[in-house]
């Protein structure tokens, strides 16, 4: 409160006494009442204190941070936000102090929402940064009514670096769906939890199809490496679904007698296989991929055509530039846009033309992928184009954009700072997601230049 204020105060003390009970008290003692309270953990008194000042009360940035952090441990993160930009009105510098537990609060806020699709988003989020401080929410993830939910908060364990400890995730291995156990075979094999062997091997033994291809990976994973044998085998299995799954597998464990069965995969007889076997072959980085990707360029099905252009461009070899700049003209705009992210990963400015005119097309889909290959530049003109797309008409092209901004300059942060106010809770979680991205960027100095 300020000083003329706190002297009316007085004067109205001195001639009315009757109305001395009805006088806010002095802001000093407000805010050291707000400071034990908070201290005690008492955050919805923390939370009455702020609401009941008068409004034309002015109270200190120390008060607006002690309400702004309850509001946060409360799970109300819109309120929470609210004083977010009081404390930053006058254009002063981002406080990331602030702004890390405010941005996981909004993720974090809507683990119980009552929408599915949101409550994936959120665990999707807490899965791809593995936060250890979110620990009992993700166990708790492991009994939701979603079979995806489960399965993310099975992988955010993993991520999180707690895989070895987790009793739930080792009850997960017996989740009635096998999406679920999957995830939880996948991080346990992550984390080398030995003890869990067995059950694998049972697995192995008694299931077939994906479930036993991933439980084969997890045991390469401890030690078992006979068992990559198994999963080759399984990449010519008669059911397309456990040969996509082998496919997936050997890319991730990277073993350099499984080029030759990827390389062998993208002439499968199923479009669905073939463009599964042009991503691992990108998420295997080998330079002797470039001869099956050059195949998968070629393939009649634009998800192939598409999925193989962005894997020619995480390989990293300038080289295969004339066969990026080729399909930037192919028909199929999801081609085009793939192909702009190859060539924007090879630091190729010019391919920003496409990405402009991709951002600009009819269809919010193609919009949206033109973010996505966005993500790929640190160029300035990504980020101008990126900050059209998070503000367009329809969510799809806001929520890519907003996830392509995670690794955008640090220029990026008041952007995405104003999402956290989306009309969309999953363009919110994501636009929150890549705030604390950019943060821990900025913080630890691992910032891409």
């Amino acid at each position: 409160m300020s000083g003329p204020l706190v002297w009316g105060a007085l004067v109205l003390s001195l001639f009315t006494p009757a109305l001395h009970a009805a006088v806010p008290e002095p802001p000093s003692k407000v805010e050291s009442k707000a400071a034990a309270l908070f201290k005690a953990g008492d955050y919805p008194a923390v939370a009455k204190l702020f609401s009941e000042l008068p409004p034309d009360a002015t109270p200190s940035d120390a008060f607006l941070r002690l309400a702004l952090l309850s509001y946060v441990r409360l799970g109300r993160p819109d309120d929470a936000l609210t004083i977010y930009a009081k404390l930053n009105q006058t254009g002063k510098p981002h406080d990331y102090s602030l702004l890390r537990p405010l941005a996981l609060g909004l993720i974090t806020s809507h683990v119980r929402d009552r929408h599915e699709h949101v409550r994936i988003a959120a665990y999707s989020a807490l899965a791809e940064l593995g936060l250890p401080e979110t620990a009992a929410l993700l166990e708790d993830g492991l009994l939701d009514t979603s079979v995806v939910v489960r399965a993310r908060a099975a992988e955010a364990i993993g991520k999180a670096g707690l895989a070895g400890k987790s009793g739930a995730l080792r009850r997960a291995l017996r989740d009635e769906m096998p999406t679920v156990r999957i995830a939880a075979m996948t991080a346990l094999g992550d984390a080398h939890a030995s003890d869990v062997r067995q059950r694998l091997l049972d697995v192995t033994r008694t299931e077939d199809g994906p479930e036993a291809v991933f439980a084969y990976a997890a045991l390469v994973k401890l030690g078992l490496s006979e068992k990559l044998n198994d999963i080759k085998s399984a990449a010519t299995l008669p059911d397309a679904e456990s040969r996509m799954a082998a496919l997936g597998a050997l890319g991730r464990l990277k073993h350099p007698g499984s080029l030759a069965v990827l390389s062998q995969a993208v002439y499968d007889p199923d479009p669905s296989v073939r463009a599964f076997a042009a991503g691992a072959l990108g998420e295997f980085g080998s330079p002797n991929g470039v001869a099956p990707l050059t195949h998968a360029i070629g393939d009649e099905m634009g998800m192939v055509r598409g999925v193989a252009a962005a894997s020619l461009g995480r390989l990293g070899i300038k080289e295969n530039r004339p066969l990026l700049l080729a399909l930037t003209r192919d028909p199929n705009s999801h081609v085009r846009a793939s192909a702009t992210e190859g060539l924007l990963r090879l630091g190729d400015a010019s391919a920003m033309s496409v990405a402009t005119d991709l951002a600009r097309h009819p269809d919010p889909s193609i919009r949206g992928a033109a973010a996505q290959a966005l993500s790929a530049s640190a160029d300035e003109r990504a980020l101008t184009l990126l900050q059209t797309l998070i503000q367009d008409r329809q969510p799809l092209p806001r929520l890519m954009a907003a996830k392509a901004l995670r690794t955008s300059p640090a220029e990026a942060i008041p952007v995405l700072v104003q999402a956290l106010q989306d009309s969309d809770e999953a363009v919110r979680i994501a636009s929150a997601h890549s705030l604390l991205q950019q943060i821990t960027q900025l913080t630890s100095g691992t910032r891409r230049r």
